[in-house]
């Protein structure tokens, strides 16, 4: 079982797209000689559920069928679990697919696929020619412990503005797109609400606790499609990219704007970055998070990242 994938599918990415043009897309790697087993998600945390019992019954290869959000859910699926993989350099541990860490493929038919961006503007084109040629690089994996549990993601975690547009982008203009995410932009500046996080970054002896319009903690370099929000974001450096735009107002954003797509936002005097291992918070009550496309409210606590947990076909 070692070459081959578990394809899960999510039929409803891209507003139905992936469901009506993943079995010719499966077909196109099978006739070049992938060998792929399916399943199909139908509900939202399904395809978390699919990974996490493939991964107990030996599964190593899975192919994400869908946007980010296929991505992220089976991502979950396998960790913590996949922690406890052998070190691939300690030994003879490549006969079994029990011995390998988790390699995750794609093929990007869902609304959202920012972290193909990272490599690629040609999506599923790019992404096939990847899995047929059997093209890999190790991936870090970033792991948020809140008060309810523990998340895992590999493109970016948000808080703050970015984080604000992306649940009302969500909410009112999923079914738009990119252009959603835009209208979503437009929408939270009439709020434009810029706040505190505090938060400590590798165990500081000063809590930051200045406010900012939003804080990112990236493994790559894009959001919401082709958002360069971190251009410095490596994938497989160890390290959580963090940047952070002070308390700028409406129409300086306004301004700027064009920059959050080719990364030079980051050259504002507002803004900073950073690289980091770790990232305490101190937080009074739960906020709202936007991580790898999905929205969720979680009361955040500790960051940190999991060097090369996952290979990553691109």
């Amino acid at each position: 079982m070692t070459n081959r994938f578990l394809a899960v599918v999510n039929t409803a990415a891209g507003h139905g797209r992936c469901g009506k043009m993943a079995g010719e897309a499966l077909e196109k790697l099978r006739a070049a000689g992938v060998e792929i087993d399916v399943r199909e998600t139908h509900r939202p945390g399904h395809a978390t559920e699919i990974a996490r019992e493939a991964y107990e019954q030996g599964r190593r290869h899975f192919l994400a069928v869908g946007g980010d959000g296929t991505s992220y859910e089976i991502i979950n699926g396998l960790f913590p679990e996949a922690l406890q993989y052998p070190d691939r350099e300690g030994g003879d541990n490549q006969s079994t697919d029990e011995g390998e860490r988790p390699r995750l493929a794609f093929l990007p038919l869902g609304t959202g696929n920012s972290f193909l961006r990272d490599f690629t503007d040609r999506g599923a084109e790019y992404s096939t020619r990847a899995i047929i040629e059997g093209r890999s690089r190790p991936c870090d994996v970033l792991r948020m412990t809140h008060r309810e549990g523990v998340i895992h993601y590999i493109n970016l975690l948000s808080i703050g503005f970015v984080a604000d547009v992306a649940v009302v982008a969500n909410r009112k203009f999923k079914r738009l797109g990119e252009a959603g995410y835009l209208l979503g932009i437009l929408s939270c500046l009439a709020s434009f609400n810029r706040r505190a996080f505090p938060m400590r970054i590798d165990g500081a002896e000063e809590m930051d606790r200045r406010p900012c319009l939003l804080l990112t903690f990236n493994n790559s370099k894009f959001t919401g499609g082709k958002m360069m929000i971190a251009p410095d974001a490596e994938i497989g450096d160890g390290l959580i990219e963090i940047v952070r735009w002070g308390p700028i107002g409406r129409m300086g954003l306004l301004r700027n704007l064009p920059g959050l797509y080719d990364g030079t936002h980051v050259n504002h005097p507002l803004a900073e970055r950073k690289a980091a291992r770790r990232v305490d918070f101190q937080l009074d009550s739960p906020i709202d998070i936007m991580v790898d496309g999905e929205v969720l409210t979680i009361h955040c606590e500790t960051l940190e990242v999991l060097p090369s947990a996952i290979d990553v076909m691109v």
